[in-house]
C-alpha cells in the first residue's frame, strides 16, 4: 500500500497548524488514532455500552464478547500460549507498576538485587525503586556503551545468585536502537534471571512473538500503536502469574468473598480489578490489524526505511546536529531521532519548528538518568510512523535547519 492511502486510515493527519499543513512527528509518545479505532470506540459507547461479564442480558453479552474476542486477538498477535497469559491493562505504566507490586511480593527478598538498564523510561525505572526501597532490595544499574547499545559484558558481572530480575525496554524512546533482546533473555535465564521487557516502543516496529523471545514479561501500551488511549497489556507466563498475589483488590477479580476471607478468580481475572475500559479496549484489535498489515507491506516499509536513511545522513551533514546513537548500523535503529545542536536550546527548537507546522517532542522524554549519560538537559525527538511521507522528512530538515539558523 502506498503511504498516501495508508494516511486515509488516520484523519488528524489532514488539519492545519498556523496555516501550514500538519507534519506529526510525535509519534513514539502517541500514534493518530485510525478511522476503524474511533468508529469502534463511538459505537461501543453509543450502541453497546453495558458492562461487561457480570450480566446476562443481550448487551452486557455483546460488550463482553468485543472485550474477549480482543484478548484472543492479542493472545494469536503475541504469539502466547494461553489466552490467560493476556492481561488487559490501562499501558505500559500499569502494567509494570502492577508487575512491580505482585510479582515483587513473591520473588523479592531483603538483599535481592533487580537490574534495570540506565537507557529505561521512568516507567521501567521508578516502580522498580519502589520495590527496593520496600523490600530492602539493591537496584543495579546496567550501562550503556557510548554508541548507546547495552555493556552486555558489564551485564555478565552484575548478574549474581541473588539477582532475581532484568528490565530492559526492546527499543529505547531516546536512542532508537532495536536491542538483542533474544540474546539478553537467554543471558539471563542461564543464570536464573527473570526478564521484563519494556516493549512499548518495540511492539509498533517489530512484530512480537513473546515465545520465541521467551521473556517471562512483556508490557505495551495501544495508544502509541493506533489504539485509544486507556489501554495496555501485561503479557505473562502462566506459571508466574498463577504464582503472584493480585495488585488490586475488588469487584471482577475475585471468586467467593466472605467477611473474614476471599479466594480469586481464574487468570487472567484476578490482574483486572473493578469495571474494566471495555468502550476502549476493544480497539486494540482493529489497531494491531492495521499495525500488522503496516509491518507485512513492502511499500509501507520501504518508505519506512528510505526516510530513515535520508534523516540520518541529512542530520549527518550539518556539523551543528548530533543525534543520539548517530554510530549504531542503520538497520538496528528504528526512524527515531533524538537531536541536539550546539548553542540552541531544544525547547527554542521545538517551539519555532511548531510554528512551522512540525510537531515535535522535547526535554528529557521520561529518561532523566540516559540525558545524563548523554551529557544533556534534554532533546529534541522526531519519531516516524509508516503513514509519514518522504515529503514531509524533507520538509522538517528543511525547517530544521531555517530553525537553527534562527536561533544560532
Amino acid at each position: 500500500m502506498k503511504v498516501e492511502k495508508f494516511r486515509e486510515y488516520f484523519p488528524g493527519l489532514n488539519q492545519q497548524v498556523y496555516g501550514r499543513n500538519l507534519i506529526y512527528l510525535d509519534n513514539a509518545a502517541t500514534s493518530q488514532r485510525s478511522l476503524e479505532v474511533l468508529s469502534l470506540q463511538s459505537q461501543l459507547s453509543k450502541m453497546d455500552n453495558a458492562n461487561i461479564h457480570r450480566s446476562v442480558y443481550n448487551l452486557a453479552d455483546k460488550a463482553t464478547r468485543y472485550y474477549e474476542d480482543t484478548r484472543d486477538y492479542v493472545k494469536e498477535y503475541l504469539n502466547a500460549s494461553d489466552r490467560k497469559e493476556i492481561v488487559f491493562t490501562s499501558g505500559t505504566t500499569f502494567s509494570i507498576n502492577m508487575l512491580a507490586y505482585s510479582y515483587g511480593d513473591i520473588a523479592i527478598r531483603e538483599g535481592d538485587n533487580i537490574i534495570v538498564s540506565e537507557a529505561e523510561h521512568h516507567s521501567n525505572l521508578v516502580p522498580w525503586q519502589f520495590l527496593c526501597q520496600r523490600k530492602g532490595a539493591e537496584l543495579r544499574k546496567l550501562p550503556i556503551l557510548d554508541s548507546g547499545e547495552f555493556d552486555l559484558e558489564a551485564l555478565e558481572q552484575l548478574m549474581d545468585e541473588r539477582t532475581k530480575l532484568l528490565c530492559v525496554a526492546q527499543v529505547s524512546n531516546v536512542l532508537g536502537i532495536v536491542n538483542p533482546i533474544e540474546e539478553i533473555v537467554a543471558k539471563a535465564h542461564s543464570r536464573g534471571v527473570k526478564v521484563l521487557v519494556d516493549g512499548a516502543q518495540g511492539a509498533v516496529h517489530q512484530k512480537v512473538d513473546v515465545q520465541k523471545m521467551d521473556c517471562d514479561f512483556y508490557a505495551f501500551s495501544g495508544h502509541k500503536l493506533f489504539a485509544s488511549t486507556g489501554t495496555g497489556v501485561l503479557y505473562a507466563k502462566k506459571e508466574l502469574l498463577e504464582q503472584m498475589n493480585p495488585f488490586l483488590g475488588g469487584g471482577e477479580m475475585i471468586s467467593t468473598v466472605h467477611f473474614e476471607n476471599s479466594t480469586y478468580a481464574d487468570l487472567p481475572y484476578k490482574f483486572e480489578a473493578g469495571t474494566p475500559n471495555f468502550n476502549a479496549m476493544p480497539t486494540l484489535k482493529p489497531a494491531l490489524e492495521l499495525l500488522k498489515m503496516s509491518l507485512e507491506d513492502e511499500d509501507l516499509n520501504s518508505n519506512l526505511e528510505a526516510i530513515k536513511e535520508y534523516v540520518s545522513e541529512e542530520l549527518k551533514k550539518d556539523d551543528r546536529i548530533h543525534f543520539a546513537a548517530e554510530s549504531v548500523e542503520i538497520d538496528r535503529r528504528i526512524p527515531l531521532f533524538s537531536i541536539m545542536v550546539d548553542g540552541v536550546h531544544h525547547e527554542d527548537l521545538a517551539i519555532l519548528m511548531d510554528k512551522m507546522g512540525v510537531a515535535l517532542r522535547s526535554g528529557h522524554l521520561c529518561a532523566e538518568p540516559l540525558m545524563g549519560r548523554l551529557g544533556v538537559q534534554g532533546i529534541l525527538r522526531a519519531s516516524f510512523a509508516p503513514y509519514n511521507t518522504m515529503q514531509e522528512a524533507e520538509e522538517f530538515i528543511s525547517c530544521l535547519r531555517r530553525s537553527i539558523d534562527i536561533l544560532y
